[in-house]
């Protein structure tokens, strides 16, 4: 592994030890979800990082949440809730029908997330939409559109919504009804010294998000630096599908990240 590339991964990745951000919408643009996406397992050369490797194999798996895992509780369904869900999912349809051809998204701004790692999912990520997630909700223009491996080429599957990490689930309901969707996002996260980053990659990993730390207090006595959360909210959105579990899919979800 390239020295430089492991602090620079991590500012990428984690420029959000700006507290302040958290609690300040207008202040959050260095901490927009997606926003610090592109860099962060590639350096300037094209080559991934095996850290930030580890760091996407990490995010997957996470079925009983554990200590790195989080989502939004589901509520009572309200009156106009099921109208407002079909809404986005109507829109994430026709999205999803415009970029059956990964090609068309390509040429239209999305960009692979580590394209030369395995993945469940493959997020082709546009980072203007990405951007636009911070201040808005415009289910026409999902953050990423999500895709599986089908040999040489890739086949549609459905698009992930994001939100800040400082929306409360109030905020968060009132872009998909939460009596229908469960956003998720990722927390306690230790990152490990420079001396013990090897420790990612072992089958009983302290730090990451696979890891047993979970609390500030044991990073800061392991010697990591702890982030409570990673990235911004997100949440899945399976538009061809006929069922609304399976639309809102939180298994499927889960094993996507």
């Amino acid at each position: 592994m390239k020295k430089h590339l492991f602090p620079a991964f991590i500012v990428l990745l984690l420029g959000s030890s700006l507290g302040a951000q958290e609690q300040n919408p207008q202040s959050s643009t260095q901490d927009m979800p997606g926003m610090n996406m592109p860099m962060a397992g590639h350096d300037m050369s094209g080559h991934t990082d095996p850290t930030s490797t580890h760091m996407m194999h990490s995010m997957e798996g996470h079925m009983d949440m554990g200590p790195h895992m989080k989502m939004t509780a589901l509520r009572s369904l309200k009156p106009g809730d099921q109208a407002r869900a079909d809404q986005v999912v109507e829109a994430a349809r026709k999205v999803a029908e415009q970029y059956r051809d990964y090609k068309t998204a390509l040429r239209d701004g999305f960009e692979i997330f580590l394209p030369n790692l395995p993945q469940k999912q493959y997020h082709f990520t546009n980072y203007r939409y990405a951007y636009e997630a911070a201040f808005g909700f415009y289910p026409e223009h999902p953050t990423s559109l999500l895709y599986e491996k089908h040999g040489d080429g890739y086949a549609l599957i459905g698009v992930m919504y994001t939100a800040p990490k400082y929306f409360s689930e109030d905020m968060l309901d009132e872009r998909i009804p939460l009596s229908i969707a469960q956003w998720h996002a990722h927390v306690n996260l230790c990152v490990p010294p420079k001396d013990q980053r090897q420790d990612l990659f072992a089958s009983h990993a302290r730090f990451g998000l696979n890891g047993s730390i979970s609390t500030k207090e044991a990073c800061e006595a392991a010697g990591g630096t702890f982030h409570p959360q990673v990235f911004g909210w997100m949440v899945h959105v399976y538009p061809f599908e006929q069922k609304a579990e399976n639309i809102w899919s939180v298994e499927r979800q889960m094993h996507g990240h």
